[in-house]
């Protein structure tokens, strides 16, 4: 598939972006539901993520693209991208290849619970 030059304007009028032009993007697990990470993306980054079907984020620690699996093999496959209904925030479901953290974890919230209190119904 090829990727258009830009995100279709009709998407990027409905994004809510931070002050650096970035929208939280939340990875699942597509057949688990199995929440991965967290990740940010500009519009350059949904539109490489929508269009070449695998997750390209934006580092904000090192100001640049990166797509995830590049360097680790950690490869994200893209199943499906939707917009909450405030638009500032992308659920990115995916078929995760190998760790999702780049600690090593399948995913970035194995390994610090803060033992909240279970509340009931």
């Amino acid at each position: 598939m090829t990727s258009p030059a830009v995100l279709d304007p009709a998407i990027a009028a409905r994004l809510k972006r931070d002050a650096q032009g970035l929208v939280a993007a939340i990875v699942q697990q597509h057949d688990t539901g199995e929440v991965l990470m967290l990740g940010w993306m500009d519009d350059e980054a949904l539109r490489r993520t929508l269009g070449e079907g695998r997750v390209t984020f934006w580092s904000r620690s090192r100001g640049e693209y990166w797509r995830k699996g590049d360097t680790s093999g950690h490869v994200q496959w893209v199943r499906s991208v939707a917009l909450d209904c405030d638009g500032d925030a992308l659920l990115v479901r995916v078929d995760q290849v190998g760790a999702a953290c780049h600690t090593g974890d399948r995913s970035c919230f194995d390994a610090d619970d803060l033992g909240a209190a279970a509340g009931s119904p």
